[in-house]
């Protein structure tokens, strides 16, 4: 009997060896090249069928084996009906159409569970540097000058507090936001509120003594620092409308999607004080920052590092395998966003 095909995209695995070698001796493993990967070049090469009728897609890098672009109807619809699971490095998959895949019974794996742990220090990062003012301290001693130094040094502190014992508003409570919010209470001894579609259990609850709103407008009203941990959807979740509903001088937090947030309106927002201060992770056209933000001192920026550590890409690795491994061997994968939505 033919051992079952993966498709491997992206740059040999550098970590987990082993395991590895392993799906190399339960699989046959073909790993199309850098040319081949190229939207059109892959496309074709789909359409004539060159690599046969695999039955997993494993990418277990986030910085290769995406030359082709979205995952889009287009793309999926060149599938084998072979296909049963694809499994990729990285915790977001706003570039993936995960309907379009459990259309055909397909499966897609993320990687944040790997990622969950460099990303909620990442947010703790962004929650002490928006409520401490760090951002204008570390600004304007780069600078080397010494009037912005002298600055920073006297006034920082007119708008800096403790997060101790501030509402700390968690928008989306899954690993993520969960691990956030555990370490902001454990940690900071914040005030845990949360909006998500579905509310944790009473045990969850009670662990960090975290309060339910059943709608984030709701939520947003008494925060002092508002945290987006949630999925993106094609459209800014934080508008003009929504921020005006903010609690006046709280702080927003963006470890997500820069998509969530519409970028002038926060502007306007910080402009006209109706909150204090943003850390982001994520730029709504990244690699491009926005310079107003970019100008304004109590908005602290991040290069869309939150998940970047060894640890993370050693997981990703990993997660990317075992999810294809256990597809294929007749098991649950691990990490699977779209299986609800298979019929």
């Amino acid at each position: 009997m033919a051992k079952p095909i993966v498709l491997h995209l992206g740059d040999p695995v550098e970590h987990n060896t082993a395991l590895y070698e392993t799906l190399a001796q339960q699989f046959t493993i073909i790993r199309p090249s850098v040319e081949e990967r190229q939207r059109e070049a892959f496309k074709a090469a789909l359409e004539e069928k060159r690599w046969g009728d695999f039955h997993a897609i494993m990418r277990p890098f986030w910085n290769s084996g995406g030359e082709m672009g979205n995952w889009d109807e287009e793309l999926i619809a060149l599938l084998p009906a072979t296909v049963q699971v694809s499994a990729s490095a990285g915790a977001g998959y706003d570039w993936v159409d995960t309907q379009a895949f459990a259309k055909r019974g397909i499966l897609y794996c993320n990687g944040a569970a790997a990622s969950t742990e460099a990303v909620a220090d990442t947010a703790l990062y962004h929650i002490i540097s928006v409520f401490r003012n760090l951002n204008w301290s570390t600004v304007a001693a780069r600078s080397c000058d010494a009037e912005q130094w002298q600055d920073a040094h006297k006034n920082t502190q007119r708008t800096a507090w403790n997060p101790q014992g501030h509402v700390l508003g968690i928008i989306g409570l899954g690993n993520i936001g969960y691990r956030i919010a555990q370490k902001a209470y454990r940690g900071l001894e914040m005030k845990i509120h949360y909006h998500d579609l579905y509310q944790k259990d009473a045990a969850q609850e009670a662990a960090i003594e975290a309060v339910y709103h059943a709608s984030k407008e709701e939520l947003v009203a008494i925060a002092d620092c508002v945290v987006l941990a949630t999925p993106f959807s094609g459209e800014a979740l934080v508008n003009a409308e929504f921020l005006a509903r903010f609690k006046r001088g709280a702080r927003l937090v963006n470890i997500a999607r820069g998509g969530l947030i519409d970028e002038n309106a926060l502007v306007d927002a910080l402009q006209s004080g109706q909150l204090l201060g943003a850390g982001l992770d994520v730029q709504a056209t990244e690699p491009h920052v926005n310079p107003k933000l970019a100008a304004i001192k109590t908005v602290a920026l991040t290069s869309h590092t939150a998940g970047g550590a060894m640890d993370t890409l050693i997981g990703f690795e990993r997660l990317a395998m075992e999810n294809v491994q256990r597809v294929l061997m007749g098991g649950e994968p691990l990490t699977a966003v779209n299986k609800h939505l298979i019929k």
